[in-house]
């Protein structure tokens, strides 16, 4: 209760824009060490399995589940693959992802976003209809692998 009243609201005020930037690393070193402090832990101790028993996301697993539930919330403004082309493919719950030369482009939040959540593992996306059951699974997955990088998450699926 004591983190979600003092640290969760600070720490999640405007993820969606800054989550990615280099100083969100920063911000993970001091989230574990909160973490740290509320279970009595010393400072090299690993936080991945605190951050489970608190029921608490490492703060790029909280940026992915902000991304996600952001399109999932404005999902008019994005294109599934399925409605651009009549052909089933593995890929047809993946949002469609403009294709540009350009790294600054890339680099930004909207090819980012797509990316993230394309992927996702496909019995999570099959639940965005259902708001809260793809809400639950969401966290559910975060929790579970506690990403504490977005090389780690985008990885996720590569074995």
């Amino acid at each position: 209760m004591i983190y979600y009243a003092y640290c969760h609201l600070v720490v999640t005020y405007g993820l969606l824009f800054w989550g990615n930037s280099s100083h969100s690393t920063e911000v993970l070193r001091l989230q574990k060490k909160i973490i740290r402090i509320m279970m009595g832990a010393r400072s090299r101790v690993s936080c991945r399995e605190f951050f489970k028993i608190l029921g608490i996301l490492p703060l790029m697993a909280e940026y992915i589940y902000s991304i996600t539930m952001f399109i999932v919330n404005n999902r008019d403004y994005f294109k599934e693959n399925s409605k651009l082309s009549d052909i089933k493919t593995r890929y047809n719950k993946n949002l469609f992802q403009p294709q540009s030369n350009s790294s600054v482009y890339q680099r930004g939040p909207l090819y980012a976003d797509i990316k993230i959540h394309n992927i996702l593992p496909i019995q999570i996306k099959l639940l965005s209809s259902n708001f809260n059951q793809f809400k639950r699974a969401l966290k559910d997955f975060l929790q579970l692998h506690s990403f504490y990088t977005l090389a780690e998450y985008l990885n996720y699926n590569r074995g």
